[in-house]
């Protein structure tokens, strides 16, 4: 299983948040009075910036995003923070003239438009010269819709797309979606796109079934933007109308922000305010017990399925199948103190550091060792869905009863349910509500939690 292509380029949105930013501060300095220039208004405009870019979808710009959607954004933004401006200048400032404000209103306008419209060519023009930033594609059907969407890819090598094959589903359409499945994974494609008249919903399924197991973006042609009943995610490229079948919250670059901002706050204050006085002690009784290191390494799965050591505090006496066997109720392996930890979930303490590398997420679908993510991946129905997101010390599926060892099927299917749904109802309240509910849980204590 090979690694999925990142869709979004990790530098570019911080960039230009930071640019935003620092454009909307020194204009201030440059447009306004100096006692306009104080901590509490750059904080306050700081801040609104930040608020309103979230719910306006302002740094959401793709490859097939139009400039005129881009201009709407721009206008959408200023016109808020014209009004949070006026409002605040009016309040605090009586004697700011209105058309200072304007002026420094225009100037940032101008100046975020310059950046922003100068990042968004930029990236055409290195996709078009350079090559860099393309997705490999397929396409599955054939008529009027696929041939115009192969005509849009090859004249706009603008967008990043390179089409590397379309299939004509004829005959024998089991033998032919073989073929398909095993020239996607040959040649690392990383979007399928499929033209929903040649195809039955039987095929639909089965297509839908091999993109989720193998972490591949499925996007279908309709005949009519309506012909799905379903509330699925229209995009346009140009004219042609593209469904994508599931929409993930933390695709967004502002929420994986917000998750990660969450994730480093909370695991400092659990590092600082807990392991730094705790750690100390349970090696010490660890090590009293039984031969070995204090902590336990493992590797797991993460984050597109990219593999990476899992920390935890030393529960078990050494041994030669730890990375093979799953812990079981009663196990002889485990030791007094590990009992303990075990059923307080202290020993997942450590995991914070994972968290603070950033192989993990505070909240996310629990990680399995490498041996049992490959056997689930192989018998389980879009258990690598779960690997589109970082893994979590703590789930949703593990607050509803999932945690521990899988005892049958139902255990992991229920498991691959509920992480699936976090992933795509992702939100920081439901975070901070499964933060909550692990904390009571582990209070409470568990059935399964040996």
């Amino acid at each position: 299983m090979t690694p999925k292509t990142g869709r979004y380029s990790r530098y570019i949105r911080p960039i230009q948040t930071f640019a935003d930013l620092l454009i909307i501060n020194l204009l201030i300095l440059v447009c306004m009075r100096p006692a306009m220039s104080n901590f509490g208004y750059h904080t306050i405009i700081s801040g609104f910036w930040l608020v309103i870019s979230y719910y306006s979808g302002f740094y959401e710009v793709y490859r097939f995003t139009k400039a005129i959607s881009i201009l709407g954004k721009l206008i959408k933004q200023f016109l808020f923070i014209s009004l949070v401006t006026f409002a605040y200048v009016g309040y605090k400032y009586k004697y700011v003239t209105p058309y200072e404000v304007q002026i420094y209103i225009f100037s940032c306008f101008c100046a975020v438009a310059f950046v922003k419209f100068s990042i968004f060519y930029l990236l055409k023009k290195y996709r078009v010269f350079y090559g860099g930033n393309l997705r490999k594609v397929v396409i599955i059907g054939k008529g009027k819709n696929v041939n115009e969407l192969v005509d849009f890819f090859q004249k706009n090598p603008d967008y990043g797309y390179s089409l590397i094959r379309t299939f004509d589903l004829k005959l024998e359409k089991r033998a032919q979606l073989e073929e398909v499945f095993s020239f996607v994974k040959s040649n690392q494609i990383d979007e399928i796109y499929g033209a929903l008249n040649n195809l039955s919903n039987s095929d639909v399924e089965e297509i839908i079934n091999f993109a989720d197991n193998n972490l591949k973006t499925i996007k279908l042609l309709p005949d009519n933007k309506n012909v799905l009943m379903r509330n699925l995610t229209v995009e346009y490229y140009g004219y042609i109308p593209i469904i994508s079948l599931r929409k993930i919250p933390l695709e967004k670059e502002i929420n994986k922000r917000l998750k990660r901002g969450f994730d480093i706050l909370f695991s400092i204050l659990v590092v600082v305010g807990i392991l730094s006085w705790l750690t100390p002690i349970i090696a010490l009784l660890i090590k009293l017990e039984s031969k070995g290191p204090v902590f336990f390494k493992q590797k797991r799965n993460g984050l597109n399925y990219e593999e990476f050591y899992c920390y935890k505090f030393r529960s078990m006496r050494l041994n030669p199948i730890a990375d093979l066997e799953q812990v079981q109720k009663n196990d002889p392996r485990i030791t007094r103190i590990g009992k303990f930890i075990r059923k307080t979930s202290i020993d997942e303490l450590p995991q914070f550091f994972n968290v603070l590398l950033g192989d993990m997420s505070v909240v996310g679908p629990r990680p399995h060792m490498v041996s049992h993510t490959e056997m689930y991946a192989k018998s389980v129905d879009k258990f690598m869905v779960r690997h589109f997101i970082k893994p979590g010390i703590t789930g949703l599926a593990q607050t509803n009863g999932y945690r521990g060892e899988v005892e049958n099927n139902k255990d992991i299917i229920n498991r691959v349910k509920y992480d699936i749904f976090y992933l795509e109802n992702w939100s920081i309240l439901l975070d901070v509500k499964i933060v909550f509910m692990t904390i009571v849980n582990a209070i409470k204590g568990e059935e399964k939690a040996y």
